[in-house]
């Protein structure tokens, strides 16, 4: 970069005549937002069993209070929950203070598992084991008896792409991440999951997905994740200005 040159940061505005050094960190007037929670941490063992669509632990909904206090001092156009019990109860309190009624979006559930509640909870840690070892190609038909990754990255992406369409956001038809937006003052809030919010980060930045979704992104319980629309001369481009911000939460609360 030239040391003459001044860029403009994604969602922020910066002062006339400085560079990168100094700026305010002003969210831009008129700028789209998508802020992605994921929930807290679930309780997946009980008495050494496994637990499917498990609810939180005492923990998860001490992190679900601690995001409502933060989030509850900002403002939305829309809350969208994943009908799973650990997003639904991470949402709870936040909806709680900010006065709205729970609204469940199905295209935000997590991968789906194979039928394991009620098993020893080996069964579960052999088989992430087993997929862990396999070449990376192989990664992508999941576990056994589940929903596949490739199956689950179509799923988000086509969810994520019917939402967004629904709401004036629609990608343009060229090979960069351009996107074309009626309303770009939106605000939404999506509550979800790590897999759910990493394939939706990457579909959002135009990224070429992975079987490895879950830790080309690593987020944390209870963390928020923000990306806001930068205008270009022909649309808009989705940049990633907070990834996993746990810094709402108190240090012995932060768990992934």
């Amino acid at each position: 970069m030239s040391p003459n040159r001044v860029e403009e940061p994604c969602g922020q505005n910066r002062v006339a005549g400085i560079g990168w050094g100094l700026r305010l960190p002003v969210r831009t007037i008129g700028t789209m937002e998508i802020v992605l929670v994921r929930h807290g941490e679930p309780e997946w063992v009980r008495g050494g069993l496994n637990v499917v669509d498990p609810p939180l632990t005492d923990r998860g909904h001490a992190q679900a209070e601690q995001l409502a206090q933060l989030l509850s001092k900002e403002v939305f156009d829309e809350v969208l929950v994943s009908p799973l019990v650990r997003a639904r109860q991470t949402a709870g309190p936040l909806l709680a203070r900010l006065g709205r009624e729970e609204e469940i979006d199905p295209w935000l559930e997590e991968i789906r598992d194979p039928k394991w509640h009620g098993t020893p909870a080996e069964k579960a840690a052999d088989a992430y084991a087993e997929l862990r070892g396999r070449p990376a190609e192989e990664r992508w038909s999941g576990l056994d008896g589940g929903e596949s990754v490739r199956e689950f990255v179509a799923r988000i992406r086509s969810g994520a792409a019917a939402f967004l369409a629904a709401r004036g956001v629609v990608r343009s038809e060229v090979d960069l991440p351009i996107w074309q937006i009626e309303e770009p003052g939106a605000r939404i809030l999506l509550v979800a999951h790590a897999g759910t919010n990493s394939v939706t980060i990457g579909h959002l930045l135009g990224l070429q997905a992975t079987p490895w979704e879950w830790d080309r992104f690593v987020l944390g319980h209870a963390s928020i994740s923000r990306l806001e629309a930068m205008p270009l001369h022909d649309g808009y481009t989705f940049c990633l200005s907070k990834l996993s911000d746990v810094e709402h939460l108190a240090l012995d609360d932060r768990t992934r």
